[in-house]
């Protein structure tokens, strides 16, 4: 369980809050509106009504005590900007700031923030390889080059095992799981035989798994 100071409970901040609870973290909710704050309170540890671009409010809350400094406010960047480097001021450990555009998730990184979240541009770009395929069931990129992929099985694996196709030597790919009618195998063994109705996680370059997935 870490403590998490969570300031701005819009909608992202709504969705984030709701999460963490879920996980069973400890959670102070910072919003100067103040109804946000009461529609909260039953999502979170704590919850104040404060601005959190002012200095002596952010020296109150003992930044340095949290695991985790969040801003979600979205819709100012510029309480965006100065609430972070409030946090950053006072001691704050780690502070992921929400951006909306990527000139502010650069402003965001060179006034303190030590990680940026964009969740419409990562949106953006899970929907455009989601739908763009009729293979693709879910998508995850870990760096800019390697993606974790759920898709189908291509109709040329079906009853053969990874020996069989020598799937990394040829393709250069990592089979992670497999998965039917909702049950998934993880590290499925080499001589597991792939069936037409599982879907399988595959990590790899995203280059080879798309030549792969073109079937």
């Amino acid at each position: 369980m870490k403590s998490i100071l969570l300031i701005g409970l819009g909608r992202f901040g709504y969705h984030i809050a709701q999460r963490l609870k879920e996980l069973h973290h400890e959670v102070l909710a910072i919003d100067r509106n103040e109804q946000r704050v009461n529609e909260h309170l039953h999502n979170v540890t704590n919850a104040q009504i404060g601005d959190s671009t002012n200095e002596h409010f952010i020296a109150s809350l003992g930044v340095r005590n949290f695991d985790v400094c969040i801003v979600a406010i979205g819709d100012d960047f510029q309480s965006s900007v100065e609430t972070t480097a409030l946090l950053k001021e006072n001691g704050a450990r780690f502070v992921l700031s929400r951006a909306t555009r990527d000139v502010h998730a650069k402003i965001l990184l060179r006034n303190g923030a030590d990680q940026v979240i964009y969740p419409e541009k990562q949106m953006a770009n899970w929907a455009a390889i989601r739908y763009s395929s009729d293979h693709i069931f879910d998508y995850i990129e870990l760096t800019p080059e390697y993606s974790i992929y759920e898709t189908s099985v291509p109709p040329s694996w079906v009853g053969k095992s990874m020996i069989d196709l020598s799937i990394r030597q040829k393709y250069r790919i990592n089979i992670l799981a497999t998965k039917c009618n909702g049950i998934l195998e993880p590290l499925p063994d080499p001589r597991h035989c792939f069936r037409s109705d599982e879907t399988i996680f595959i990590l790899g370059d995203n280059h080879d798994v798309d030549s792969l997935l073109h079937f």
